[in-house]
């Protein structure tokens, strides 16, 4: 089968490798009817994430069919189509007891897919612990609506759900990359005051304005302002960063108030600093770390109902064997793209 490699870094390829066989009775093999890129490829890519193996293949974000399982696996049966969870957890741990998935203490728990074991911008996956891994989606449901179900929207449904929205905040969301809209999405859902997004691409305002028209849109150098003049007590009380650099940092906790809440999505190529003197008194709440990706069945109820749609997220379409064109569309920011959707060679999804 086709597979797209992380061989050094810098350097993908798209080869040849044999299709995966299941290795314990609770994997599956699922066929991959269309898969996405995230952006936590591109810091693969660019030797960001320490834990990534050479050899692996890439690709994290995915929608199939099954194709077979394990003896052990009871939640799902060949032929389901299927939701791929960015995570691999084993559902028994003392952190996974607890919802905290991203930190199941398995030796592959956690993100694993696409980052120390294959996944899945490939024709077929093996997907560990498949009880927990898979989730079937709903006869009315597309694949492209589910598509971002497991990685990237429940992302923003995680960030969401821990940042303790009310309905009386205002919420600031930095950032309207595909994440940053897949929780301004979740945000929504919240109903808070106030939304404003703040966005330094003029494309991907553009895109927030288009299809979000209650939601205030502005840029960096008017961040402060803004959120001053549409916040109740001298700033956002819940932030959410998810741009990813030093100076969207910064700007998390200066346009927060005192005692807001500000939670940290994105993932960043370099350590960040807490300038604690300049903060004091802030008595702010950060909340960090990878997705828990355990609310897919409910995400897809939500579509389902049509409260959450990310159709317009998908700007582009490329097959398997054009995925380095994708790439360079996608790590470029060209021609509007905001996601990319692949589809393997071998797969015809809904």
């Amino acid at each position: 089968m086709l597979a797209y490699t992380y061989l050094d870094k810098g350097k993908f390829e798209l080869m040849e490798k044999p299709v995966p066989v299941l290795r314990s009775s609770r994997d599956a093999i699922v066929r991959v009817t269309l898969g996405s890129i995230c952006t936590s490829d591109l810091h693969i890519r660019h030797g960001s994430v320490p834990r990534a193996v050479p050899g692996v293949t890439v690709g994290h974000e995915m929608v199939g069919v099954v194709e077979q399982t394990g003896e052990d696996v009871t939640a799902v049966k060949p032929g389901d189509r299927v939701v791929v969870n960015v995570e691999t957890f084993c559902g028994e741990c003392f952190f996974c007891r607890r919802g905290y998935v991203n930190n199941c203490t398995d030796p592959d728990g956690g993100w694993a897919l696409g980052c120390r074991i294959d996944g899945g911008q490939a024709e077929f996956v093996r997907v560990p612990y498949a009880d927990q891994g898979l989730t079937k989606i709903p006869d009315s449901v597309t694949d492209e609506q589910a598509l971002f179900v497991g990685d990237v929207l429940a992302t923003g449904f995680w960030a969401a759900r821990i940042s303790d929205i009310s309905e009386d905040d205002t919420v600031l969301i930095i950032g309207a990359g595909p994440t940053g809209i897949c929780t301004l999405l979740c945000v929504m859902l919240k109903r808070p005051r106030c939304i404003v997004v703040c966005e330094k691409s003029p494309e991907r305002a553009a895109f927030v304005m288009e299809h979000y028209p209650d939601v205030i849109v502005t840029g960096p150098e008017d961040c402060s302002a803004v959120v001053l003049e549409n916040s109740l007590h001298g700033g956002a009380d819940v932030v959410l960063e998810v741009a990813g650099t030093d100076e969207t940092f910064r700007m998390a906790w200066e346009c927060a108030r005192p005692n807001a809440t500000v939670t940290v999505v994105a993932l960043y190529d370099s350590p960040q600093v807490l300038p604690l003197p300049q903060m004091y008194g802030k008595n702010l709440t950060f909340k960090t770390g990878g997705v828990d990706g355990c609310d897919c069945r409910e995400i897809l109820q939500l579509i389902e109902e049509g409260r959450i749609d990310t159709l317009p997220l998908v700007t582009h379409r490329f097959p398997l064997d054009r995925i380095e064109e994708a790439y360079r569309i996608f790590e470029n920011r060209l021609d509007g793209v905001i996601k990319v959707a692949v589809e393997p060679i071998c797969s015809s999804g809904n």
